[in-house]
């Protein structure tokens, strides 16, 4: 992925931002362009984060922080994603804050997705897996539950044989389904039923408008319909 295309996407998306706003602050490396852009306009806004690495970024730029409690209704939300379709269904969870960041989107009156052109796809859940927090006791149970769907499931980890934890203490399943899923918002439904299970990486119904930063600083709108 260029960094170039990430970072216009991202001053894109900070030039929405206007004074006074209540803005829902993402989390990725896209987002970090973002916000970066926002900082340098310097205007008066404040927002919720989507993670505890979010948070600090925005205290080190000196974007204020708003709680959830706080604020009724955000005017803007701000992500990236993982992977999304042309109808701006998205596959969110990479970052592992998939748990807040669909509390802080479904805040919004307009949640707009940043990402390069790349992330666009036919189909979610076939080349990136489709991330589902779970409480710990449940683990096994939904792994199970996913796998008699059809998806094939791994617990994430670090790599030395320690569960990835989210900022909520949660695990992350990730589940693929060979030649994607064909009707995410069903899917995102029934995973969401699980008993322990706290979110889905399916962000449906949810997205307002995408913008895609391409490697010339070039930037494509897609919008819902």
């Amino acid at each position: 992925m260029s960094d170039a295309g990430k970072r216009a996407a991202g001053r894109a998306a900070a030039e929405l931002v206007e004074p006074g706003m209540r803005i829902g602050y993402g989390t990725g490396s896209t987002v970090e362009h973002f916000l970066v852009a926002l900082a340098g306009r310097g205007i008066d806004v404040a927002g919720v984060p989507t993670s505890e690495g979010t948070a600090r970024r925005c205290a080190e730029l000196g974007l204020p922080l708003l709680r959830p409690d706080e604020v009724a209704e955000l005017d803007l939300v701000v992500d990236g994603a993982d992977e999304l379709t042309r109808d701006l269904a998205l596959t969110k969870g990479g970052g592992r804050a998939l748990l807040r960041e669909k509390v802080v989107a479904g805040m919004t009156r307009r949640l707009v997705v940043i990402a390069t052109p790349g992330k666009v796809v036919a189909r979610l859940g076939d080349s990136f897996p489709m991330p589902v927090e779970v409480i710990p006791f449940a683990a096994a149970p939904v792994r199970r539950a996913l796998e008699a769907d059809g998806f094939v499931v791994e617990v994430r980890n670090h790599g030395d044989g320690r569960d990835v934890e989210t900022d909520n203490g949660n695990v992350l399943l990730d589940a693929r389904l060979p030649g994607g899923i064909g009707d995410p918002a069903a899917v995102e439904a029934r995973v969401e039923l699980m008993p322990g299970v706290v979110a889905c990486g399916l962000f449906t119904d949810l997205a307002h408008e995408a913008l895609l930063g391409d490697e010339d600083g070039s930037v494509t709108e897609l919008r819902v319909g």
